[in-house]
């Protein structure tokens, strides 16, 4: 789900790398059509989805003399993930529109490789507890929750003293409160290590990103929030850590390249051999680690405040943050108002504690109103 983004392209980098253990079933996507035909001339996959219904005849048409099967909507997604030769569903939609599908696969059997923060970030309880009930396996493919997923491996039985989540603090992790007030779409987009969608690399400028890394640990891993510790790491070198009860700290270390998480998520529990790039310890230098400076970088303690509280509040947190990045993308809003625009939501939107996922769906929607008249 998601084949045209950054995740999914890197993904069928995989799939062409094994073609004996990889095979695509579907490919989904969103708006780009182009990238997505593409795909399905190389993959050759059995079924195309496009989830805008307004590109639907133009898909149709520029496969029309291949053996694919082509819809269009959401409701296509959520039916095709269902479909029985699948074995595992790569989650890499962006925002909200991730939740439902994976909740289809989870409820028809399927292995779960998950990108799409939002699923956990909104959902957490509702999605954890129906992969405990169908005996499905989520598999992280954020960098820094397949670390954390890697040093976990033989520690069954060891307790966690704190998760330790690393952040390249962004392309603006220097700069003064004066100079973030004036900062452009272009400049954000611009992240110092990683290449990213632009929803999330917005959300990496901001911290949010890493406010809902702190979210899905909880959920990932068992562990409280306030067990979970956010370090800046400029050099992404370190891509996460978990400490234990002993005090010894075990850390996952790669160059900043997506391809390694991604495949390790797929392969799991084996290490297939790549030729991704490796890092030389001797061209390092230093590694450098401080902390996140939340009076800049608001969004961060809003996270912390929404996995507090619990309940819809992350969920609130989310509509409002797509709305915000939305519009940042669309200049539309200045970049230190997305924080204020967010708590409000926040603090307004009715509060639920145990929320189905219909209560999910009415909230979203709410929050996404609220914000978008406080733009």
């Amino acid at each position: 789900m998601g084949s045209t983004g950054s995740i999914g392209s890197q993904a069928l980098d995989i799939v062409e790398a094994h073609p004996d253990l990889y095979g695509v079933y579907a490919l989904t996507a969103n708006n780009n059509v182009g990238k997505l035909v593409s795909q399905a001339r190389k993959f050759r996959p059995e079924v195309v989805v496009i989830a805008n219904e307004a590109h639907y005849d133009e898909v149709r048409t520029e496969l029309a003399d291949l053996p694919v099967k082509v819809y269009a909507g959401a409701d296509s997604i959520c039916q095709v993930v269902t479909a029985s030769p699948i074995d595992v569903v790569l989650s890499s939609l962006v925002g909200f529109a991730g939740l439902k599908p994976t909740i289809e696969a989870i409820k028809a059997g399927k292995a779960v490789a998950l990108a799409n923060k939002e699923t956990l970030v909104v959902a957490g309880e509702l999605v954890t507890s129906l992969a405990n009930q169908y005996k499905v396996p989520i598999v992280p493919v954020d960098s820094e929750h397949s670390a954390i997923f890697q040093c976990l491996q033989g520690e069954l039985m060891n307790p966690v003293e704190k998760i330790i989540l690393t952040a390249s603090g962004g392309p603006f992790r220097k700069l003064s409160m004066e100079q973030l007030a004036s900062v452009t779409k272009n400049q954000a987009l611009k992240h110092p290590n990683w290449d990213m969608g632009a929803k999330v690399t917005i959300d990496s400028a901001s911290m949010m990103n890493k406010g809902f890394e702190v979210i899905e640990a909880k959920w990932l891993f068992g562990v409280s929030y306030d067990r979970i510790e956010v370090v800046v790491h400029p050099q992404s070198v370190v891509h996460s850590m978990v400490q234990y009860a002993d005090g010894s700290v075990k850390a996952q270390l790669g160059a900043p390249d997506m391809h390694l998480p991604i495949q390790y998520a797929l392969a799991y529990p084996n290490r297939l051999k790549s030729d991704f790039p490796r890092v030389d310890f001797t061209e390092l230098g230093t590694l450098t680690f401080e902390k996140p400076d939340t009076s800049r970088f608001r969004n961060l303690a809003l996270a912390y405040k929404a996995i507090s509280a619990g309940g819809s509040m992350p969920c609130v947190l989310n509509a409002a943050n797509e709305v915000c990045v939305s519009a940042f993308l669309h200049d539309r809003v200045p970049f230190l108002r997305m924080s204020d625009i967010i708590e409000r939501t926040m603090d307004t939107i009715p509060f639920e504690k145990s929320p189905s996922f219909d209560d999910y769906v009415r909230i979203d929607s709410e929050a996404r109103r609220l914000a978008t008249s406080l733009l």
